[in-house]
C-alpha cells in the first residue's frame, strides 16, 4: 500500500504541470497488515475533486496483484508441505502393504493420494487445503494403529503358530492323497477304456470279414437236389420228399393257409411220415367229422386248436 502525505513546496522542475501552490505528495511503503484498525490511513487529497477512471484502475490492479502474490506464497507453502506428508504417508504405506489389509485405504484415501483442481476463490483454496491437511492426519492416525496391530501379530504365542503350521501340513497331506487317488481313477478308466475299444474293434473285424466272405461268395441259383427237402409236384395230392438226413427233431412249426369249401372235409392238408410209421404227424379231416391231429397213428384232439 501506498500512504500519500502532503507538504508544503513551491516550484515544479521543468517541463512538469505546476501543481497548486502549497501541495506536494510524498509517497511511503507499507506492509499489508499495517494497514488494519490499529493504523489508519489518512485521507488523501486529491487534485480538483477524484482521480481519474484510469488512476483508480491501476490502483485497483495494483492491490489485486500483490493480493494474488501472497496467496500463491501461501498456496506453495501449503502445497510443499502436503507434499511432504504425502511422500511419508506413502512410504509407511508401502512399507506395511504387504501384511495391511487394504480396507482402510478405501475408507479413508477413497483410493486417490492426489488433490484435485484448487478452486479459484480463496476461502474454497484454504478451505479444501484443511480438509486435505486434516485426511492426511487421519491417515497417519491409521496407519499407526494399523502397525500397533502387525505388532501384536508377530507377537503372537508359539503355541498358536506350531498349531497352524500343523494344520497347513495335514491340509497339505489330504490334498496330495487326493490328488494320487484322482490320478489311480483316472489309470483305472484308461484301462478300462482300452479294453472296451479292444472288443470293439474286434467285433467289427470279424462283422467285415463276414461281409467280406459273403460278397465274395458264389450267389448263382443252386440246383433242387442240394435242398435237403424239395417238393417236385404240384397236384392235387401234393408230396414232399426228404433226400438227405436230418437231425432228431423235437419240435417243429407248420404255417397252413386252408380254404373252406362247400364239399364236405378238407382232407389231409399235412401229412409227415417216418420209416416205419406212416401216420408220424397228420392233419385230417373226412366227411362230416371234425378236424383230427394224428401223432403216431393216435388221435391228439387236447393238442390242435381250430378257429374259422
Amino acid at each position: 500500500l501506498l500512504l500519500a502525505v502532503t507538504a508544503g513546496g513551491r516550484g515544479s522542475p521543468a517541463g512538469e504541470q505546476e501543481s497548486p501552490p502549497g501541495s506536494r505528495f510524498v509517497c511511503t511503503s507499507l506492509p499489508l497488515d499495517a494497514a488494519g484498525a490499529g493504523c489508519p490511513l489518512p485521507p488523501v487529497p486529491m487534485q480538483g475533486g477524484a482521480l481519474p477512471p484510469e488512476e483508480e484502475l491501476k490502483a485497483t490492479v495494483l492491490q489485486l496483484r500483490e493480493t494474488v502474490l501472497q496467496q500463491k506464497e501461501t498456496i506453495g507453502s501449503q502445497r510443499e508441505a502436503i507434499r511432504e506428508l504425502t511422500g511419508k504417508l506413502s512410504r509407511c504405506e508401502g512399507a506395511d502393504g504387504k501384511s495391511a489389509a487394504g480396507a482402510w485405504k478405501n475408507e479413508v484415501g477413497k483410493g486417490k493420494d492426489t488433490m484435485g483442481d484448487l478452486p479459484r476463490d480463496p476461502a474454497q483454496v484454504i478451505d479444501q487445503l484443511s480438509r486435505t491437511m486434516q485426511t492426511l492426519k487421519d491417515r497417519l492416525e491409521s496407519l499407526e494403529h494399523q502397525l500397533r496391530a502387525n505388532v501384536s501379530y508377530a507377537a503372537l504365542p508359539s503355541d498358536l503358530r506350531e498349531m497352524l503350521q500343523r494344520r497347513l501340513a495335514d491340509l497339505e497331506r489330504q490334498l496330495l492323497s487326493k490328488v494320487a487317488e484322482l490320478e489311480d481313477e483316472k489309470s483305472l478308466l484308461h484301462n478300462e477304456t482300452s479294453a472296451h475299444r479292444q472288443k470293439t474293434e474286434t467285433a467289427l473285424n470279424a462283422l467285415l470279414e463276414r461281409v467280406s466272405e459273403l460278397e465274395k461268395g458264389n450267389s448263382a441259383f443252386k440246383s433242387p437236389d442240394e435242398f435237403k427237402v424239395s417238393l417236385p409236384l404240384r397236384t392235387n395230392y401234393l408230396y414232399g420228399k426228404i433226400k438227405k438226413t436230418l437231425p432228431e427233431l423235437y419240435a417243429f412249426t407248420v404255417c397252413l393257409w386252408l380254404r373252406s369249401s362247400a364239399s364236405p372235409g378238407i382232407g389231409t392238408p399235412f401229412s409227415y411220415a417216418v420209416p416205419g410209421q406212416a401216420n408220424e404227424i397228420v392233419l385230417i379231416e373226412w366227411g362230416n367229422n371234425p378236424i383230427e391231429l394224428l401223432i403216431n397213428d393216435k388221435v391228439r384232439l387236447d393238442e390242435l386248436f381250430v378257429v374259422d
